[in-house]
């Protein structure tokens, strides 16, 4: 017997979004960003499901080498480029993209022997201040790149917005302006991407060759943007079941150091969940899960393994009811909100004990289980 929570991970879904992401930017190439595991949905879940995006993203050599062994064999970008030289050999034998972005990587590069023709983008800093050479360097870059025999040709530009999740934020305008006036002095570059999710939704204009979405891809609005507007999908649905059913009197406290307090005879589910399973311990009483599809709030404090949830309003709730934490239904926005983080955060923060596994249309695990079936499974 295992424990019965899991991350149902919604393939039709995933799909239905990389539709609109293409509707949104019907001009452009699709880089899905599969990083940190698929943002934790389980990267060999993931990748036959956005098996029609244009090229993946990744941020090491060993996220690109995990989908070699699936199978991949589209374009696979490294988005940080190589941490050594010695990563060179696993680039070049597996087709490997680089994104360039100091001049410890070009020093690599230069030391390189053989014409192997990689694929080179050059990473700009306009204003996230992270990674990339100033608009000032780069046609030096440019120029010093050129020179090398084992490089594609012509290379790409690329750069990232710091602030395309605030639509107004003068930033974006800011950095915008300084990719473009790279572009008017530079040769033609074979491709320019700018734009990630945020940027897909509200900067149109920084579409150009390529569009990176990550969030967005997995059914998660990366800014205020409603997510039914957007017409987006969400891809995991986090969920557990009841596995214990008890009573509380009026006065009686609940959970480690007692911070709720029932004030009245209180019905509790206690669900298999916690901040061992990457649940936020710090989520306050209040917020809500589902129980067998209806809003029923959290009451005293996360534990490793469960969570105490007031049923009280609830008709009839058994061991082995199904519990929703995030996902179809409740929106994982809304839990963010409440844990004062973001959804990437919760996303990625799932632990390896919780397993993914693809739903499907007849998938029982919203439903109600009968009373001849083994309660948990």
């Amino acid at each position: 017997m295992a424990r019965p929570i899991c991350a149902l991970i919604d393939c039709e879904a995933a799909r239905h979004n990389l539709q609109r992401i293409r509707a949104m930017a019907p001009e452009t190439k699709i880089m899905a960003v599969v990083k940190a595991n698929a943002y934790g949905h389980g990267i060999e879940l993931m990748a036959p499901c956005l098996s029609e995006a244009d090229a993946f993203a990744v941020a090491s050599v060993d996220e690109a080498l995990a989908l070699r062994h699936l199978g991949v064999t589209h374009p696979i970008v490294l988005l940080e480029g190589i941490f050594c030289a010695s990563e060179l050999t696993d680039v070049v034998e597996q087709r490997l993209e680089l994104v360039v972005h100091s001049d410890e990587q070009i020093a690599m590069l230069e030391t390189h022997r053989g014409c192997h023709n990689l694929v080179i983008w050059i990473k700009v800093d306009t204003g996230m201040h992270r990674l990339g050479f100033a608009p000032s360097e780069v046609a030096r870059v440019w120029h010093q790149l050129q020179g090398l025999s084992c490089l594609a040709q012509p290379l790409r530009l690329m750069t990232h917005f710091a602030s395309s999740d605030e639509p107004n934020a003068p930033a974006n305008a800011t950095q915008l302006a300084q990719f473009k006036q790279l572009l008017a002095y530079l040769p033609d570059p074979l491709a320019i991407s700018l734009a990630n999710s945020a940027a897909i939704i509200h900067l149109p204009e920084s579409h150009g060759d390529w569009v990176r979405p990550g969030l967005m891809m997995y059914g998660v609005s990366p800014s205020q943007a409603n997510i039914e507007e957007l017409d987006l999908k969400p891809v995991m649905t986090l969920v557990t079941r009841v596995i214990a059913v008890k009573q509380v009197s009026a006065g009686e406290s609940v959970g480690y150091g007692g911070s709720w307090q029932a004030t009245q005879s209180t019905q509790l589910a206690i669900i298999a969940a916690g901040y061992g399973d990457g649940y936020p311990r710090h989520i306050p009483s209040g917020t809500l899960v589902l129980v067998n599809g209806r809003q029923a709030p959290i009451v005293g404090r996360v534990s490793m393994d469960m969570i105490s949830v007031d049923v009280s309003h609830l008709d009839a709730v058994d061991v082995g009811d199904p519990v929703v934490l995030w996902g179809k239904g409740l929106p994982i926005e809304r839990l963010a909100q409440a844990a004062n983080t973001i959804s990437y955060e919760l996303l990625c923060g799932v632990t390896k004990r919780v397993p993914a596994v693809l739903s499907s249309a007849d998938h029982h695990w919203y439903e109600k289980p009968t009373r001849n079936e083994n309660a948990l499974h």
